[in-house]
């Protein structure tokens, strides 16, 4: 996951990420580390949450409000194709987080 590490290192001062953040409680870093773990959680056998909130120490709750605002485990399940558009393509996860913006009323 070295490669989602770097891409969430660059987007932890995304508005949306600190929208986010904002309303669930939390540091823009805080979240940053829960979407990496929920998207590291994802490939493993368990379930995503609980292999979370195991290794960031977050409540399951707070991974789970993350994980729908992200939509879902849907969508971690499109990661790959999420950082495929990471490069500046609109729909990739510059557009995840665009939409997330949009969802708190923010662009």
């Amino acid at each position: 996951m070295g490669l989602l590490d770097g891409i969430l290192g660059q987007v932890a001062g995304n508005p949306a990420i600190t929208n986010l953040a904002e309303r669930i409680g939390l540091s823009p870093e805080q979240v940053t580390v829960a979407i990496s773990a929920l998207g590291e959680a994802h490939t493993r056998p368990g379930d995503t949450v609980a292999g979370a909130a195991d290794s960031t120490g977050l409540s399951p709750d707070v991974l789970q409000q993350i994980l729908g605002h992200l939509g879902g485990e849907g969508a971690l399940g499109n990661l790959g194709a999420l950082l495929g558009g990471a490069n500046g393509e609109q729909g990739g996860l510059g557009g995840l987080l665009g939409g997330l913006g949009g969802m708190f009323g923010k662009s």
